[in-house]
């Protein structure tokens, strides 16, 4: 019997812990599945065990163990696939995957989708011009985009020169079943956190490590408000992430002398439990496009602490559900820190108002809504019949 559901491939760098691959496992698991068959492909790996976050046992994946470089020399390989699967739209995201929509044009994919979730590490702030005129040479390639943030959107349509009209704004989505703010409104213990005191206010963060992220800021944030004495000595900080950063992230705790105060938890799969663990979320990176991470600390019902850059400003109502500080800016983090160390109240009614803010305005199957719609409007523009539930 031929199969009427049309097949999306979702292409991207690599398939691993990371919120750009969370917001494509999310949106698999959530899309109707008599809608669309989906397939994710890794230019480089699927990583077994995050493979394994998507529940739907129709959903194919493929490696490609792509080196270093242009990704020219996979194109038989990619045109391959494409005549052999017959996607009715590729969906590339970021820069490192957006050469696969040459590919797919010459294989006659029906529909090229390309995303821009965030900034490429060697480009934080989106200020290159080589990757600008990268990004506007694919242009032709590519039926629409889908861009993450308000921020992202007028990169897009302001340096790159995207036409407003190719361009869609879809937010990403939060599960609010799965991250939910502690039963008891207060603070959980997390497995293996040697922070069960209930007289200490703890702050974390939960992200890769790496310099993007800038989880040394944080470290050194922490650190000036512990030396201001008085509430700051009751902060303690939990770091649950792993990557590169982590040697460095380890020499400046020791340099500080603050080990007594800092959990390092590693990665780690039980994120609904770590935020759970926290009376205040931060993060402390350089560039963002539309973080999950923040999404995910307001549905748990946290105040955010977070720098001004990318969509975090779309994200966090500066007074209302957290705190906005400079990037790069360690005085100002731990004022913000120890701000919210002196008051549980305040504490209390930000993480409530985050939480009334994700329900309202950014659900995960208002997002899939979106993105399900947007498929089916290419889909019917490019004379392919899109299945109907």
């Amino acid at each position: 019997m031929r199969e009427l559901r049309p097949l999306v491939m979702h292409l991207v760098y690599s398939f691993d812990v990371g919120g750009l691959e969370n917001g494509v496992v999310n949106l698999i698991n959530r899309m109707p599945p008599e809608r669309y068959r989906h397939t994710v492909v890794a230019l480089t790996r699927c990583a077994e065990g995050f493979c394994e976050r998507i529940r739907r046992e129709d959903v194919g994946f493929v490696s490609l163990h792509k080196p270093a470089g242009h990704g020219i020399k996979l194109y038989p390989r990619l045109y391959r696939l494409f005549r052999e699967r017959r996607p009715a739209i590729v969906h590339s995201r970021n820069l490192a995957a957006l050469e696969a929509v040459v590919p797919a044009r010459l294989a006659g994919v029906p529909v090229r989708v390309h995303g821009e979730h965030g900034w490429d590490v060697s480009d934080p702030g989106g200020t290159r011009r080589k990757f600008q005129v990268l990004r506007r040479l694919y242009s032709p390639f590519v039926s629409r985009y889908v861009a993450l943030s308000g921020h992202i959107e007028s990169y897009l349509t302001g340096r790159v020169g995207i036409a407003p009209a190719r361009v869609e704004r879809i937010c990403n989505g939060v599960d609010t079943l799965r991250f939910t703010p502690a039963a008891t409104g207060a603070r959980q213990t997390l497995a293996g956190s040697p922070f069960a005191d209930a007289s200490v206010v703890v702050v974390g963060t939960v992200g890769r490590l790496q310099a993007v992220k800038d989880q040394l800021t944080l470290v050194r944030a922490f650190e000036l408000a512990r030396a201001r004495g008085g509430v700051g000595q009751r902060l303690r900080l939990i770091i649950a992430g792993d990557g590169p950063l982590r040697g460095e992230v380890e020499a400046e705790i020791r340099r500080a002398g603050i080990g007594d105060a800092v959990w390092l938890a590693g990665e780690r799969t039980d994120v609904p439990a770590v935020m759970r663990a926290l009376d205040v979320f931060v993060l402390p990176s350089q560039a963002e496009g539309i973080s999950n991470t923040i999404l995910e600390a307001m549905a748990s019902g946290l105040p955010v602490v977070a720098t001004a850059v990318g969509g975090n400003g779309e994200l966090v109502a500066e007074g209302e559900t957290g705190s906005l500080v400079p990037a790069q800016d360690p005085d100002r983090m731990a004022e913000a820190l120890l701000c919210y160390a002196s008051d549980a109240a305040l504490r209390q009614t930000q993480g409530a108002a985050g939480r009334r803010r994700v329900e309202h305005g950014f659900s995960l199957d208002g997002m899939v809504a979106r993105y399900t719609a947007m498929y089916d409007q290419l889909l019917q523009r490019a004379g392919v019949a899109p299945a109907r539930s």
